[in-house]
């Protein structure tokens, strides 16, 4: 599809400029004076002449493309896209915060270290845990850390022969590679006819070769697994640690707790639950927290407080040594710090609820023209297929996904968990008004019937974007990330 605007090399014009210097009040002198002849450029380097009004315009229409939760609704499922009050980033740009420097002597950064001590009881608290680490940061990295405790915890009862990590069918794509980054085998075990742990299964697998089983709960289908007590017990029972993946905990915060269901460890994704920018490859931060047995192998530092003074404990025994440089991304912790204490015990419940209500709301409204896999009331986030819409008329996940850009809204998540044919997996939040929850259904309603009439109207959308129907395989394996001559 043809640009609606020339980039700003296309409207580059000899002798335009952006800017205006004054003149040097010292002598000019050449540059080879300063740098060896080799690190000189032979040819001028090809850059736009533009004038100032062009340069704005271009990365302010640049910035315009871009999809974001705070441009429209994002129901991309399993990431908790939620909008982001900006009281957090107002706290998280205080100077008290942002101007402290990592090597600061622990006396001039009490303010600091008091919040990050705080969170961490937080968190504690909110997960039915003793102890957390703030380190790791973002998700995955927090998969990492709490693997490797469970494989230090092992070690330090010389059983070695646990070399295997479970992991269910549903469960996130990060949780096997985190387990063999740990350096154990992974082990995949299926779901049942209600979308939880095969029980039987689960005991076939389960001895003293098992470290331990990987687990979010509600898990990526969106579903609370039902027989979590008995999955706890069968774990423990043979000697191996539950690992609970907290990607998911926005639809149990302030209602259940993973540490009372029997998990040993586990990760939340600041993120993602605690409100804090998702996405685009900005920073995250993955606590992790751990039962008391647990807490003698805990990333260093952590942060103490001795009554008087706050203060970086480095004296854990059995630590599995530093996961971050410093003490972790430390401004999300400030986001998460104030959207925790802004909704209070009370506040997180409610936003559980609201996000659980939501997911159910959109589920109901468009079961009419979608198939849903598994037929029970979902937590947070719910997955769909277009079987029939693929059988009767050719249209396929992506086709629908594609047609909702020209609904002006982010399609959810494509083709996941694998174990759903055509998955179309989404998680609108507890932050959307019924109004968008409306809009949203509406427009898949809509998409369903579309594929009907005019299924080729699917198989060619998005219609109204800056360009169309990308061949995203040829992207990927030969992706043009700059600007050339001539493209």
């Amino acid at each position: 599809m043809r640009r609606l605007e020339p980039l700003i090399f296309e409207i580059s014009k000899p002798g335009r400029k952006a800017y205006s210097l004054p003149a040097l009040e010292v002598e000019k002198k050449p540059m080879s004076e300063y740098l060896p002849a080799g690190e000189l450029r032979t040819t001028p380097a090809e850059l736009p002449e533009v004038s100032e009004v062009d340069v704005v315009r271009h990365f302010t229409r640049l910035s315009q493309l871009n999809h974001g939760v705070d441009i429209g609704f994002y129901p991309l499922g399993s990431c908790t896209m939620k909008y982001n009050p900006k009281i957090n980033e107002e706290a998280a740009n205080l100077p008290g915060f942002t101007d402290i420097h990592p090597y600061a002597p622990e006396e001039t950064v009490q303010g600091a270290l008091q919040l990050m001590y705080e969170l961490q009881e937080y968190l504690a608290e909110i997960a039915g845990m003793d102890k957390v680490s703030l380190q790791p940061a973002a998700g995955a990295h927090g998969e990492l850390t709490g693997i490797h405790i469970i494989r230090a915890y092992h070690k330090s009862r010389n059983e070695a022969a646990r070399t295997k990590i479970l992991i269910p069918d549903s469960a996130h794509g990060t949780n096997p590679a985190s387990g063999v980054l740990a350096g154990f085998q992974t082990v995949q075990i299926p779901s049942d006819s209600r979308g939880g742990v095969d029980i039987e299964a689960l005991e076939k697998v389960m001895d003293e070769t098992v470290a331990g089983l990987m687990l979010t709960n509600p898990n990526t289908l969106g579903l609370f697994d039902e027989n979590i007590e008995k999955i706890q017990e069968i774990v423990h029972k043979k000697g191996g640690l539950l690992y609970y993946d907290g990607a998911n905990a926005n639809a149990i915060m302030g209602i259940a707790r993973p540490g009372d269901m029997g998990f040993d460890v586990l990760h939340f994704n600041l993120h993602k639950t605690f409100s804090t920018p998702h996405g685009g490859g900005g920073p995250g931060s993955g606590p992790v927290a751990v039962k008391k047995e647990l807490a003698q192998f805990l990333p260093v530092p952590v942060v103490e407080f001795d009554g008087q003074k706050y203060y970086l404990n480095y004296d854990v025994p059995n630590t599995v040594g530093r996961m971050k440089s410093f003490y972790g991304n430390f401004l999300v912790m400030v986001k998460a710090y104030a959207y925790i204490r802004s909704l209070g015990p009370d506040g997180l419940r409610e936003a559980s609820q609201d996000a659980v209500l939501n997911a159910n709301y959109i589920l109901r409204r468009i079961l009419e023209y979608y198939d849903l896999p598994y037929d029970r009331h979902c937590k947070h986030e719910f997955v769909v297929s277009p079987q029939r819409i693929k059988k009767e008329t050719g249209c396929h996940t992506m086709d629908i996904s594609k047609r909702l850009l020209d609904y002006g809204v982010h399609p959810p998540t494509n083709y996941f968990p694998l174990i759903v044919d055509e998955a179309i997996m989404v998680e609108p939040t507890e932050t959307e008004s019924k109004e968008t929850l409306d809009y949203f259904a509406d427009a898949l309603i809509a998409i369903a019937k579309e594929a009907y009439s005019n299924p080729e109207m699917l198989h060619k959308a998005p219609h109204t974007t800056v360009v169309g129907r990308l061949d995203e395989a040829g992207a990927a394996k030969n992706p043009r990330i700059r600007w050339q001559k001539g493209m």
